[in-house]
């Protein structure tokens, strides 16, 4: 494939951007996997790459969280093995079957996400301990799990869903976007993992961006800490909700 040099500026342009939001409150895919497409790459090509260079941004945005002690290793340790065999899955999935037909029931579930923190609003200021039964724990295990597969599988909105479910257990909105990086990170390296045995990955691309990845996951990451939970809740229901919109253009009107 050849490569212009102006698609490729204004490609790497648009993935600081898209890992500035995505160190935020997730929801940075929104911005990188069409550019990847804009530039001519098909489909699983623009997935697989898009998961190199995601890699690359949450795994510097963990770092930044855990460096702030907003990653709580010894909590969600143990729910990352799900997570990792979960999108592992997903992503031989992707071969067999077409994510298509997620795209309503993904819809559906981010209009509940941004319905139910628009109208809880002091939801997710702060961290609530809570004890979990022994059901309720695997319920979640279950559910992080499943969001694994679907990153895997398809991926529009998966910070929203770890976010979500991570606020439902107490934590702040800053202890769970920390901690959803973490989870994000492991999901995005067990995806890459499977399209590089497929042979899906262009790395020009993915590792382009995945440089250019880091500053903004820096950036966006120390932003958050900055601003604090409030300003997080307003910029998580803004991109769960353009998330909503982009999604119900493409499923209607493509």
């Amino acid at each position: 494939m050849d490569i212009d040099l102006l698609s490729l500026t204004i490609l790497l342009l648009l993935a600081f951007i898209a890992s500035f939001l995505n160190a935020i409150v997730g929801g940075g895919g929104l911005i990188s996997l069409p550019a990847l497409m804009a530039v001519g790459l098909p489909p699983s090509t623009a997935i697989a790459t898009n998961k190199l260079a995601n890699t690359i941004s949450n795994g510097t945005s963990m770092l930044t969280f855990l460096r702030a002690g907003k990653v709580d290793i010894k909590k969600i340790g143990k729910i990352l093995p799900f997570i990792f065999v979960g999108s592992l899955l997903g992503a031989f999935t992707v071969h067999l079957v077409s994510p298509a037909i997620l795209k309503p029931l993904m819809l559906v579930m981010l209009v509940l996400v941004a319905a139910y923190t628009m109208f809880k609003k002091d939801w997710g200021q702060q961290y609530q301990e809570r004890v979990l039964s022994t059901a309720k724990h695997l319920a979640y295990i279950g559910a992080f799990a499943a969001i694994g597969f679907y990153d895997g599988f398809f991926g529009p909105g998966t910070g929203s869903f770890f976010i979500f479910i991570l606020l439902m257990m107490g934590y702040d909105f800053l202890q769970a976007a920390g901690n959803a990086k973490a989870f994000n990170f492991t999901s995005n390296l067990a995806a890459l993992i499977m399209f590089l045995i497929l042979g899906e990955v262009h790395f020009l691309y993915g590792f382009s961006m995945g440089f250019v990845m880091i500053f903004g996951a820096i950036l966006g990451s120390k932003f958050a800490l900055k601003r604090g939970t409030n300003m997080m809740r307003v910029i998580f229901i803004v991109m769960t909700c353009l998330l909503i919109l982009k999604n119900a253009w493409d499923y209607f009107f493509h």
